[in-house]
């Protein structure tokens, strides 16, 4: 049995190498599916391809953003400009405007990434040291278990939420069942009275007119749906406890609790039993809105 997981979190790790220092930073939020995306200096790309990896093993959905820094020891920081990229950028703009760029645009350029590299030929080297990548790799993993644990932390505080809103359903939908129980009287009463209303001189023959009460009668038996929105609740129960992935699986139920509930509302006869179906749904309203949040 596994823990409910939320899809928000945040993370941040650091340390430091002979080299100079480095953090990295992971954060999460909702998605439909898992969506990572990884910001590293030029040239780490075998990080990346690494932290991708290590992320669809620990997550099922949410959209993640990885990114990291590395800052370079005082004495070996330089500042290299990566001319031809900055040439082919110029050339490229050039083109599209057909006029010659500022200096202002030429200034935009250089804050692309890739255009100056701080550290230099450091940083290159940096990425070809396998102590260095491993050690970077490390910190990339702790980062993201790091921010699986706040998704962690989230997704209890949003299993007690949903418990507690499928507690609030139950209850409407005891309230509801209870009122249920007067709808085929009520039904009949309003029938006959409106019946007697319409046929002053008795023409309608009685037995047709009692068959057809009874046939509104059972249209208006919402038995079938009270039943199945019991059913539903066992189900979210069932899904809170066995924890993450289940965000899928909880918004389809929410959409079947407010179908149930929509046809108790249109199948009420009473006043009563109306608000009682339109505070359920009110309740579901809530209910989907937090699911959206699991994992």
């Amino acid at each position: 049995m596994s823990e409910l997981s939320g899809m928000t979190g945040f993370a941040r790790v650091t340390g430091e190498a002979p080299w100079g220092s480095w953090a990295w930073e992971a954060k999460s939020v909702n998605g439909r599916s898992l969506d990572v995306r990884v910001n590293t200096p030029p040239g780490f790309d075998a990080l990346e391809r690494g932290v991708k990896a290590a992320a669809s093993k620990l997550f099922n959905r949410g959209s993640l953003q990885v990114s990291l820094r590395i800052d370079m020891s005082a004495g070996d920081e330089k500042v290299t400009v990566n001319e031809p990229l900055l040439a082919a950028l110029t050339d490229a703009a050039q083109a599209i405007h057909g006029v010659g760029l500022s200096g202002e645009a030429i200034a935009t350029l250089m804050t692309l990434k890739g255009v100056v590299e701080t550290g230099g030929s450091s940083l290159r080297e940096l990425a070809q040291d396998e102590a260095a990548i491993a050690t970077l790799t490390q910190g990339a993993e702790t980062a993201l278990n790091e921010l699986a644990a706040a998704r962690l932390a989230e997704g209890a505080s949003l299993k007690d939420v949903l418990t507690g809103l499928v507690s609030e359903m139950e209850g409407f939908a005891a309230t509801a069942a209870k009122l249920a129980e007067g709808q085929p009287a009520l039904l009949k009463a309003r029938l006959t009275k409106q019946l007697d209303e319409l046929d002053a001189e008795g023409r309608v023959d009685a037995d047709r007119a009692a068959v057809e009460i009874a046939l509104s009668a059972a249209k208006a038996d919402v038995r079938e749906e009270l039943d199945r929105l019991s059913a539903h609740f066992t189900g979210a129960r069932d899904l809170l406890t066995a924890g993450s992935p289940a965000g899928r699986k909880i918004d389809f139920l929410a959409q079947e609790l407010n179908r149930e509930a929509n046809t108790l509302c249109s199948k009420s006869v009473s006043l009563d039993l109306t608000n009682a179906g339109l505070g359920l749904k009110g309740v579901i309203d809530q209910f989907k809105e937090q699911a959206a949040n699991v994992e």
